[in-house]
């Protein structure tokens, strides 16, 4: 997996959704929101398999996450404490930033 591109797929019912980086047939890596408004997504949980972390996973998820925000004009609710991490290491995404 060092070296490739990750594969992110986006699952969402108009309510709740994620996206999903499937890394082998029993592991997947995923982060989870759920809709508050039409635009508002909160952002509550991200994860990586043990197994697989340090490979950029987590963060490759947030980038599909705000790309995908921002394409679509929505804004982010971190709730997440990763999430919020990136937020802060990231000032360029403020404008994405939905009040809590």
């Amino acid at each position: 997996m060092s070296g490739e591109a990750i594969a992110i797929e986006r699952e969402d019912d108009g309510i709740e959704g994620r996206y999903v980086a499937r890394l082998a047939p029993d592991a997947e890596g995923e982060l989870t929101y759920r809709r508050r408004a039409p635009n508002t997504l909160v952002v509550d949980h991200t994860f990586t398999p043990p197994e697989f972390r340090g490979r950029n996973i987590a963060a490759s998820l947030v980038e599909r996450l705000i790309a995908d925000a921002r394409a679509e004009g929505s804004r982010i609710v971190p709730l997440c404490p990763y999430v919020a991490v990136q937020f802060r290491r990231h000032p360029e995404w403020a404008d994405l930033l939905a009040a809590p």
